[in-house]
């Protein structure tokens, strides 16, 4: 007899529909399956025949053949254990139920039929609702990421069994539900504070400006300057993510495997801070089924990148153009997977090997070359792409012993959420929602300046002794500035605050 199960496969972020088509005859007891599955797959009807007979159901001595439709994907992990087994409990009669095309069945098989959870359920979820999908059934333990789709029902299992019963109108298993409002009432609920920051005006100002207009920064200072401690808190300040931001940011660590227990949706921006000695994979993604990487990791949040100089070079250059385009394409044989990368780039970087060159209370030790080679380090059209660059001061006594509390994030964020909305406006309609955004094309038409600016500019660029490439980055800034004082056009004290911005173009690091 044969059956046809649904199920759920992924490719990248998306899942796709799957149709585990199980048939049993006559002849030499054999269990194959075919449908290009990876090994996880193959080894499914091992844990299938122990799931089946410890359950106490009948597996049947006979020939059967399963393939998982369609048969040109590649498919992965071990999701595809309880549609399998239902399968071949469906074909031997020990499932009667007429509607089976109604539902999708997902979740990986213990040797005693016990339903255990599996990576990328939301997702499956997703495109299961989307191919019209009435019922999925799932593991216990992804119920609760599954359930912020709506206009499907989710039916949460235990074990086989459960499923069994259900099917044949014993047990019913009651659709699970989560109220996604009260989610996301503790996306404000942050460990840390821009208040916690003792002195570093100078700073916090710059990574205001940065997340008012989507730019990256990148901060120079000796340690202990507190340039990980501000990173760290930039998050706080940032909008809060939208609805569908988050299912798109909890897609990612879903797949990844990196969504925290008990989490059904990530609700707060991310922040990824991963070590100088990450591979090019990890940081950017890859594996011979693509996996997302770090920058990934940090969609529509903050990727940190502490050292800046000690990363691996040929990793630093990767991240170029998913920073330009805010997407990563990952080639394979396999297949080829697109995921986002639309993320705030952080960096932080010692002036120095011996890291004292900016700090006026130590001896730096290091020859001009040396810190020419280790600033080096750091590419051109990789800081073609950072817009801020900022000097941090090592933090004086008094300032830590002020005892008088700084501004709050929420305050920050106030501000902030302003300045975004009056860019959302501008840019209706054109594809971008930053200033950071901003093509050549749309600079020359949103941040036009007056014969004062210009004569400000081009002395800037004489006496500075800045690079051609800081032209359009200094304008973007400009026009953020501009946006936070709610001002149309971009004014002199707009324009020498993001020439302030530059520091890495100025004579002073370039001629050591």
């Amino acid at each position: 007899m044969l059956s046809k199960i649904k199920t759920m496969g992924l490719m990248g972020i998306d899942g796709y529909v799957v149709i585990v088509e199980t048939d049993i005859s006559n002849g030499i007891p054999s269990f194959d399956m075919v449908g290009l599955g990876d090994t996880a797959v193959k080894e499914s009807k091992e844990r299938v025949r122990a799931a089946i007979k410890n359950a106490g159901f009948e597996f049947p001595i006979k020939r059967i053949t399963v393939n998982l439709a369609p048969a040109d994907k590649k498919k992965e992990g071990s999701a595809f254990d309880l549609p399998i087994a239902l399968g071949v409990l469906t074909a031997t009669e020990q499932i009667n139920n007429k509607n089976l095309d109604r539902y999708a069945f997902v979740g990986e098989l213990s040797l005693d039929g016990e339903i255990k959870p599996v990576r990328g359920i939301l997702p499956m979820v997703l495109s299961a609702r989307d191919n019209g999908v009435e019922n999925i059934v799932l593991p216990i333990e992804n119920a609760d990421e599954a359930a912020v789709v709506k206009d499907i029902n989710v039916l949460p299992a235990k074990n086989i069994r459960d499923v069994v019963n259900h099917l044949n109108g014993a047990l019913e298993i009651k659709k699970h539900e989560v109220d996604i409002q009260s989610i996301f009432n503790g996306s404000l609920d942050f460990d840390v504070d821009f208040a916690d920051v003792k002195g570093q005006e100078n700073v916090k100002r710059a990574l205001e400006v940065a997340a008012s207009g989507g730019h990256n920064c990148l901060m120079i200072g000796s340690p202990g300057s507190g340039k990980t401690m501000i990173a760290r808190r930039l998050p706080t300040i940032l909008p809060l993510m939208t609805f569908e931001e988050a299912l798109e940011v909890t897609k990612i660590h879903s797949i990844a495997g990196t969504l925290p227990a008990n989490t059904s949706l990530i609700t707060q921006r991310p922040f990824r801070a991963p070590h100088h000695t990450i591979s090019n994979v990890g940081l950017i993604g890859g594996g011979k089924i693509p996996k997302p990487g770090e920058i990934s990791l940090a969609h529509y949040g903050v990727l940190f990148l502490d050292e800046l100089p000690e990363f691996n070079k040929d990793a630093l250059e990767v991240l170029r153009q998913p920073l330009e385009d805010g997407v990563v394409t990952i080639s394979r044989i396999n297949a080829t997977l697109t995921y986002p990368a639309r993320t705030t780039l952080i960096c932080a970087a010692n002036p120095c090997k011996c890291g004292n060159y900016l700090d006026n209370t130590k001896e730096c030790t290091c020859t001009p070359k040396q810190i020419q080679q280790y600033l080096g380090k750091i590419s051109g059209p990789l800081l073609d792409r950072i817009d801020i660059h900022i000097e941090v001061a090592s933090v004086k006594y008094n300032d830590l012993e002020n005892e008088e509390e700084g501004e709050k994030s929420s305050v920050i964020r106030e501000r902030v959420n302003r300045t975004r909305k009056i860019q959302q406006e501008r840019y209706k309609g054109l594809g971008i929602f930053s200033n950071a955004e901003l093509t050549p094309a749309l600079i020359r038409r949103f941040c036009k300046l007056d014969d004062k600016c210009k004569e400000i500019l081009r002395n800037a660029f004489e006496k500075l002794g800045l690079s051609a490439r800081a032209h359009n980055r200094i304008l973007k800034v400009a026009r953020t500035i501009a946006d936070m004082e709610e001002s149309e056009n971009i004014k002199a004290n707009h324009l020498l605050e993001a020439i302030q911005y530059r520091s890495l173009d100025r004579k002073k690091y370039l001629n050591i």
